[in-house]
């Protein structure tokens, strides 16, 4: 029985010394592994230390190289900018001059014109009371010579009027009581002025030709001086009539188609081979013509 109580610690014992030791190899290996890794991870650092270095390396290059460059293209937009407002400001300056000199040019232009016109103004102001001054005195003269006509109207009126209440009415060839008849220029006028009839003034020489007067025809065919005596032909409508050895201031009448009253041939004056005088014809034949 002792023996079998001894026996059993013994085995124990050697059962676990070569659990220890694997464990010893376990433990050895996981620290083998460990190292390992330890180093790979200083390598490792270590290259990223050297990565690092050489990028701060160029980033510190970079930002000299930029700041240079910087400081340089400062510097040079600094220049610039002093060149760009020196000659802004020599700009400024000439600009202002040329400013300057352009007002003073209008102003003098202004100056000018203002001149001109009034200078003009006061030339049209001396014609406008000159032409007042004119006017003025023309009217003045209009006045006196409305005044003069005036009388002179007044004067010739009352001639008129005693010139026709001298003017006499005789029958004519025709055994009709004639117009008014008219001895001279002075009571044809009267005749005219009056305006019953229409007058046509002519002088006829002997012809065998017609004269047109008024709407008739008048051939002169015979003069007797002595006698005071002529003889004419005469065509009216168409028809021809003859007036023979008639006188001064004797009314020579003829109808014509259309009027009521006949037409009269007064002769004023007979001289040799051509007889002067009107013919008076009356309104309605006008109005019909």
């Amino acid at each position: 029985m002792e023996e079998t109580t001894g026996s059993t610690p013994t085995r124990k014992i050697s059962l676990a010394v070569p659990i220890l030791f694997g464990v010893v190899l376990a433990l050895i290996a996981a620290n083998a592994v460990v190292f390992v890794q330890l180093d790979g991870l200083r390598q490792e650092m270590a290259a990223m230390r050297q990565a690092l270095a050489s990028e701060i390396g160029k980033v510190r290059d970079s930002a000299q190289l930029s700041d240079s460059t910087s400081r340089q293209t400062l510097e040079k937009l600094r220049q610039e900018l002093a060149q760009a407002q020196q000659q802004a400001s020599a700009a400024a300056g000439k600009a202002r001059q040329d400013a300057l000199k352009h007002a003073e040019e209008l102003a003098r232009r202004i100056q000018e014109e203002q001149a001109r016109q009034q200078a003009q103004v006061a030339g049209e102001l001396n014609q406008v009371r000159e032409a007042a001054t004119s006017a003025n005195s023309k009217i003045s003269d209009v006045a006196s010579e409305v005044g003069s006509v005036r009388t002179e109207v007044a004067s010739t009126r009352s001639e008129l009027e005693k010139t026709i209440s001298e003017l006499k009415s005789v029958r004519g060839d025709l055994g009709v009581q004639s117009g008014l008849i008219a001895t001279n220029a002075r009571e044809l006028a009267a005749l005219r002025a009056l305006g019953d009839r229409d007058y046509f003034e002519f002088r006829i020489t002997k012809s065998k030709q017609f004269s047109k007067v008024g709407n008739v025809q008048i051939q002169l065919t015979k003069v007797d001086v002595k006698k005071n005596k002529y003889t004419i032909q005469v065509i009216a409508d168409d028809k021809r009539v003859e007036k023979k050895d008639k006188g001064i201031n004797e009314p020579v009448q003829f109808y014509v188609t259309g009027s009521r009253q006949p037409l009269e041939i007064v002769v004023n004056e007979i001289g040799k081979d051509q007889i002067s005088g009107y013919l008076a014809a009356p309104k309605t034949l006008r109005a019909r013509g």
